[in-house]
This record gives C-alpha cells, structure tokens and sequence, in this order.
C-alpha cells in the first residue's frame, strides 16, 4: 500500500472516529437523537470541503455511532445514508463544478464555502423525519419533524460546522496534506 491510501484510510479513520466520539457526546447531553438533534458530530460534515477520505469517515462514524448509541437498525441505516449524501454534495460542490461550466455567480470561492453545509441540513431534513416517524413512531407530523430536524442541522452543520471550517482553513495543508 502507499503512502496516499495510508493517508487516506488514516484521515477516514480519524473522521469517524471523531464523528463518533463526538456523538457520544452530545447523546450524553441528550441532544443526539430523536425530534430536536444537535449532533457536535455533524459539524465534521464540512471536512469533504477540505479532503474526500472525510466522505467514507463520516459514513462509518455514523453508522458505528448510530449503532453504538443505540438506534434501531433502519435508523442506523437511512440516517447514514443522509449522512453519506451529504458528505457527497458538499465535496461535489467543494470540487465538483470547478471544472464544469458553471455560472459566474457560482464560480467564486466564497459562495462555494457557504454552500458546503447546505447538502447535509437538507438530505438529513428530507430523510431523518420519516425514519422519526416510521421507525420511532414519534408522535407528530411531518413538517414538525423537518422543521426540527432542520434546526438541529442548521446549528450542527451551518453555525458550528462553518466554525470548523473557517478554524481548519488556516492549517489546511498541514491537516490534510495528502503525501
């Protein structure tokens, strides 16, 4: 194995462990499941701005932190798929339309960085709502659990995750270098 993929499994591997740890940590607060979440880990759905292991990372952080905290098995699996589809629109938009044709309006930098968070809030509001209802039986409607569910991204993945960002942008070539 080279050095790139060791470094690539090793950056994945720390992702989710961090994703983990830190769901633990908001599950002891009480604030990692349910109708109202503010997951901590969910700010780390930012890092495929800055590297594409944090695409695989941030999947099996979830889905081990999903299983650990104790979620039931189609949560385990539709809330990490939110998670992995978000991983992957913010990289796509992070990379992906650099080299396509895109509007002028979208080729500046600055508007990439804001919009990095949004894939994340939106595949985990259209997605975790039914898995509160479904597979929760949570009593409540719809658009009460998307409206709550979209909250707990907007403050994990928006306010905190651009925090991240902004705070790991600095150091980014000697945090994710990738040789």
């Amino acid at each position: 194995m080279n050095n790139k993929k060791t470094l690539f499994i090793t950056h994945a591997a720390a992702i989710a462990a961090l994703y983990v740890v830190l769901t633990h940590f908001a599950n002891m607060l009480g604030l990692a499941n349910y109708a109202i979440q503010v997951r901590f880990s969910e700010a780390l759905t930012i890092l495929p701005f800055f590297t594409p292991a944090a695409i695989p990372g941030l999947f099996i952080g979830c889905i081990i932190a999903n299983i650990t905290t104790g979620c039931m098995l189609l949560d385990i699996i539709f809330g990490s798929i939110a998670t992995l589809l978000g991983a992957l629109g913010t990289y796509f938009i992070a990379h992906g339309l650099k080299k396509t044709s895109a509007p002028d309006f979208y080729s500046t930098s600055k508007l990439r960085t804001w919009l990095t968070p949004l894939p994340p809030i939106i595949a985990n509001t259209l997605i975790v709502p039914f898995v509160l209802i479904h597979v929760y039986q949570l009593e409540g409607t719809l658009p009460y659990f998307m409206l709550t569910v979209c909250i707990g991204e907007v403050i994990s993945c928006f306010i905190l995750g651009m925090i991240l960002l902004f705070a790991l942008n600095k150091r980014k070539s000697a945090i994710f270098k990738t040789n």
